[in-house]
C-alpha cells in the first residue's frame, strides 16, 4: 500500500468516526433527561422498541437518521424527524418499520417529519412491504402547523397513503404506544391491526383540554382514548397489553402468520464476499473529492469475488458500465470514472465528466439491463456532462438527453450510491433523487449541488462584486478575499452530505464498508413489489 492510500484510509477513517459521533447524539433523541423520563412511564426509546421488535440474529437498516439535522435550531432541534425507521426483519419478514420518538416534542411533527413518514410510506408502496407504526405522537407541532397541514406532501397524505395502501394489500399495523392524537388518530385507525398499550396508549380526536374548551366537559385522557375503552366499548382497538414487550409480541405473532407474495424474480445465487477486503475502499477515495481513482478500484471491493465484467469497455470511458453480483443478486453497474482516461481517437478525456461517447454507452447499457431484467446499481462521482463549443457542435446535449431518458424510463430498481461528487444535470443523469431510485445513499463525503464549489463561488463572487461597483463601492483585494471565503464557507455547507441527509436527498449517509448490504436490502425489498410496468423510452433525438 502506497502513502497515499494510506493517507486518504486515514481521512476516510476519520470522516466514518465523525458520522458516527453525530449519528450517536441523534440516537439520544430529545436527550437524556427525556429518555429518563419516558423510562419512568414504562417506555422503551424507539430504537430499543425497534430493536426488541426485530429478529435478534438481523440487522436493522435505518433510514433517515440525519432527517432534520441542523435544522429546527430555534425550536430546540428535530433529531432524526422525530421519527426513527427503516427496513427490519420480523419473523424473517422484511418490513418498514416506523416508531416515532416521543422524547422529540412528545412526538411532534414538523414539516421535515411528515417528508420522512411519507418518504417510509413510498418505500412500502413502491416494494409492497409490510408496515408496522410504533405510535407515539402528539400530532402537528402547531407553531410550524402551516408548513405541514393543509398542501399535498403534508400530514394528511399520510392517511391517503394509508388507504392506498390498503387497497394495494399491503398489510399495516399500529402499535399504539404512546399518545395519537387530532389527524394522528386516523393512522392505526387505518390500517389493519391495532394494537394499544393500557395506561400509555390513546387514541383520540381531542384531548382532555380541547374537549373542555370547545363542549365544556370533564373527561380524562383514559375515558377519552385509553386502550381499555377503545377495545371494550369503541371497538377501535383489536388488543390491549399491559406491557410494550407483551405489544411488541403480539405484533411478531401477526407478521409470523402472514402469507407469501410472490416474488418479482430477480436473479440471485449463494453470496460470495469480494476477494477484496470491504475497507480496502477507505483507501482508494480522497475524502476531499479532488483526486484521481480507478472507479473499477471501488466497484472490486463491493461486487462478489471482485468479479466485474465491463460493457464496451474500450468505450465512453467516463462512465464505467458492466455486469456483475452484489450478495449473490445480478446487478448492472453505472459508475462515474474520476481518472482522466485516453479515448478511441487518442484524445485525453477528464474524469468525472460525462462525455458523449459515455452518454451514449450508458443509456444502450441501462437499455440491456431493462431488456434482462437486472437491477440498476449507480455510483456517483460526477461534476457534469462536458461544456464547450466542440461539446455543444457534437450534440453533448442531445446524448445526454438519451441517457436521461433511459434512467427515467427505466422500470427494473435504481439503488443510487454517491460516493463522492454529485453536480448539476451530472446528478440527473446518474439518477439522483428527482429519478426515483428505490433507494438513494450517500458515503460522508459526497458533495450535491448545481456545480462544483470553486467554480461556483467564484461565480458568485463575480455577481456580488458588480454589484456592489455599481452601487458605487470600492472592492480592494482583502475584502474580495473575504467576500469569497464568506460564499465558499456557505456553500461548502450546503453541498454536504449532511444537509442533503437533513432534507431527505439522500435516504441516509453510510459507511462505505455498508455499501454491500443497503445494496442487497434494497434489492430484496425491490423483489417483492409487483410487476413492474413494460419498458418504453419517449421520443429522442438521434
Amino acid at each position: 500500500m502506497d502513502l497515499e492510500f494510506n493517507k486518504n484510509d486515514d481521512e476516510m477513517r476519520l470522516a466514518i468516526s465523525e458520522m458516527k459521533r453525530r449519528h450517536g447524539i441523534i440516537s439520544m433523541g430529545g436527550g437524556k433527561k427525556a429518555m429518563e423520563k419516558a423510562k419512568e412511564k414504562g417506555k422503551m426509546s424507539p430504537r430499543e422498541r425497534i430493536q426488541y421488535l426485530i429478529d435478534k440474529d438481523s440487522k436493522f437498516t435505518e433510514i433517515g437518521a440525519f432527517t432534520g439535522y441542523g435544522m429546527y435550531e430555534e425550536h430546540g432541534g428535530c433529531p432524526a424527524g422525530g421519527t426513527v425507521a427503516g427496513l427490519g426483519y420480523v419473523c424473517g419478514r422484511q418490513c418498514v418499520i416506523v416508531a416515532n420518538d416521543n422524547t422529540v416534542k412528545a412526538g411532534a411533527w414538523f414539516p421535515i417529519t411528515g417528508k420522512k413518514n411519507l418518504r417510509l410510506q413510498e418505500i412500502a408502496m413502491e416494494n409492497h412491504l409490510p408496515v408496522i407504526y410504533i405510535v407515539d405522537s402528539a400530532g402537528v407541532y402547531l407553531p410550524m402547523q402551516d408548513e405541514i397541514f393543509p398542501d399535498k406532501e403534508h400530514f394528511g397524505r399520510i392517511f391517503r397513503n394509508n388507504a392506498q395502501m390498503s387497497a394495494m394489500g399491503i398489510t399495516q399495523i399500529a402499535a399504539v404506544m404512546g399518545s395519537c392524537v387530532a389527524g394522528g388518530a386516523y393512522l392505526p385507525i387505518m390500517s389493519d391491526e391495532t394494537l394499544m398499550v393500557e395506561g400509555n396508549g390513546s387514541i383520540f380526536l381531542a384531548g382532555p383540554y380541547l374537549v373542555k374548551a370547545a363542549i365544556g366537559e370533564n373527561a380524562d385522557q383514559q375515558d377519552l382514548g385509553g386502550a381499555k375503552m377503545h377495545t371494550e366499548v369503541s371497538g377501535i382497538a383489536d388488543y390491549k397489553f399491559d406491557t410494550e414487550q407483551e405489544c411488541l409480541d403480539q405484533v411478531r405473532r401477526i407478521v409470523d402468520k402472514m402469507g407469501e407474495q410472490p416474488r418479482r424474480g430477480y436473479d440471485r445465487v449463494k453470496p460470495e464476499m469480494p476477494k477484496k477486503e470491504l475497507t480496502d475502499v477507505y483507501g482508494i477515495i480522497s475524502v476531499k473529492n479532488n483526486k484521481q481513482f480507478d472507479v473499477v478500484d471501488v466497484i472490486k471491493c463491493i461486487v462478489d469475488r471482485s468479479e466485474f465484467d465491463q460493457f464496451k469497455e474500450d468505450y465512453g470511458k467516463t462512465i464505467v458500465c458492466g455486469y456483475a453480483r452484489i450478495d449473490g443478486w445480478a446487478v448492472g453497474i453505472v459508475a462515474n470514472q474520476r481518472k482522466i482516461v485516453r479515448s478511441g481517437k487518442g484524445e485525453m478525456q477528464m474524469g468525472g465528466v460525462i462525455y458523449n461517447d459515455s452518454a451514449d454507452k450508458a443509456a444502450r447499457f441501462i437499455m440491456n439491463c431493462n431488456q434482462k431484467k437486472i437491477p440498476l446499481v449507480f455510483l456517483q462521482d460526477v461534476t457534469g456532462f462536458m461544456v464547450g463549443s466542440r461539446s455543444e457542435q457534437s450534440g453533448i446535449i442531445k446524448d445526454g438527453a438519451k441517457l436521461v431518458n433511459a434512467v427515467a424510463n427505466s422500470v427494473v430498481p435504481k439503488i443510487t450510491i454517491i460516493i463522492g461528487n454529485s453536480y448539476g444535470a451530472g446528478n440527473y443523469a446518474m439518477c439522483g433523487k428527482a429519478y426515483d431510485p428505490r433507494f438513494i445513499y450517500a458515503w460522508p463525503n459526497a458533495k450535491i449541488a448545481v456545480m462544483g464549489g470553486e467554480q461556483a463561488a467564484k461565480t458568485l463572487l463575480q455577481i456580488q462584486v458588480a454589484s456592489l461597483k455599481a452601487k458605487g463601492e470600492v472592492i480592494d483585494p482583502e475584502k474580495e478575499k473575504a467576500l469569497l471565503k464568506e460564499i465558499t464557507d456557505k456553500y461548502d455547507t450546503q453541498t454536504s452530505a449532511y444537509y442533503a441527509a437533513a432534507r431527505l436527498w439522500v435516504d441516509e449517509i453510510i459507511d462505505p464498508a455498508e455499501t454491500r448490504h443497503v445494496i442487497s436490502e434494497g434489492i430484496n425489498a425491490a423483489n417483492h413489489s409487483k410487476d413492474e410496468k413494460e419498458f418504453k423510452v419517449g421520443v429522442f433525438q438521434v
